[in-house]
């Protein structure tokens, strides 16, 4: 049997999808504007930023970003285009490959990184209180535990 929501929670749920959808899209409109860059860009060159060597294997880069390996392989090919990233074959695996961020990327990633900052403090933590914010990392962190705990099972 169908345990429905609630009011109580299909106010909270919808407020929830509306506030992650528009605060995705806000973040990409202004990342667009600003520097040219998606949101998924945004996040593609800062997970390579992070990485020792500035590079990971796709099939890693697109777990991280949570795309498909084909989406991810698109994203990549318009960075590439760009120059912002660049492919390397892996030498141990000939399937794999790498994505590799490239000087130009790195200086697109640190030019957006000041701007992502403070478009997340507007539309978000400037918004709830020091608490809420605190509430709101726990909770999604419990969400996140729980997927990646069903998807193991």
């Amino acid at each position: 049997m169908t345990k429905w929501l609630s009011e109580d929670q299909q106010r909270a749920w919808r407020a929830w999808i509306a506030a992650s959808n528009t605060l995705n899209h806000q973040l990409s409109a202004d990342l667009q504007a600003q520097h040219d860059l998606t949101l998924a860009d945004y996040e593609i060159l800062v997970q390579l930023s992070e990485h020792p060597d500035q590079r990971m294997r796709m099939s890693d880069l697109a777990d991280a970003t949570l795309a498909s390996r084909s989406r991810l392989s698109h994203q990549v090919d318009r960075l590439v285009k760009r120059g912002l990233v660049e492919r390397q074959d892996c030498e141990i695996d000939k399937r794999g490959s790498f994505a590799v961020l490239t000087d130009r990327g790195w200086k697109a990633t640190v030019a957006a990184a000041p701007d992502h900052v403070a478009s997340v403090r507007t539309y978000l933590v400037d918004v709830l209180s020091p608490q809420q914010f605190e509430a709101l990392g726990q909770a999604c962190q419990k969400i996140s535990e729980r997927i990646a705990n069903a998807t193991v099972d």
